[in-house]
C-alpha cells in the first residue's frame, strides 16, 4: 500500500488479490470517509479495496509440531480472516503448540485464536507412525 496526501484528501494504492487480474486500486478518502474507489475491473475489487483500507485481514497458514505422527509437522490454517495486525501473534501462538497424532483434516487446533473470533483448523490428515 502507498499513500498520496493532497490537503484533506488522501489517496491510498493497493494491489487487488480478489481475483487473478491483480488490479491496481486507488482509494480516495476525505475527512476519514471513502469518497471514491478506482481501478477495479470487477465488484470484488471494490469490496477488497474497502476492506483493505478500513480493516485489513488475512488468512494465516503455518505448521504446528506433532508428536507420534508420520510427519513431525502438521499444516494448519485459520478458518477465516484475522486482523492483519494479529497475524504475527497468531503465528507465535501456533508455534508454541504441540499436538499428538493422529489429527484429522478440519480438526479444531485452536478455538477463537487470541480472541479474533477465528478458529485454527488442520488442513490435512496426519496419521500415527
Amino acid at each position: 500500500m502507498s499513500e498520496v496526501h493532497r490537503d484533506d484528501t488522501h489517496v491510498s494504492h493497493y494491489l487487488c488479490i480478489g481475483c487473478p487480474l491483480g488490479c491496481r486500486l486507488e482509494v480516495e478518502e476525505e475527512d476519514g470517509e471513502i469518497v471514491e474507489i478506482r481501478g477495479q475491473s470487477c465488484k470484488r475489487g471494490e469490496v477488497f479495496a474497502r476492506q483493505e483500507h478500513t480493516d485489513p485481514r488475512r488468512v494465516v497458514t503455518t505448521t504446528v509440531a506433532v508428536d507420534g505422527g508420520r510427519w513431525p509437522r502438521l499444516p494448519v490454517k485459520t478458518a477465516g480472516d484475522v486482523p492483519k495486525g494479529a497475524v504475527v501473534d497468531v503465528c507465535r501462538l501456533l508455534h508454541g503448540l504441540r499436538l499428538e497424532a493422529p489429527v484429522a483434516i478440519g480438526q479444531l487446533i485452536a478455538a477463537d485464536a487470541l480472541g479474533t473470533g477465528v478458529d485454527v483448523v488442520a488442513s490435512r490428515d496426519l496419521p500415527r507412525k
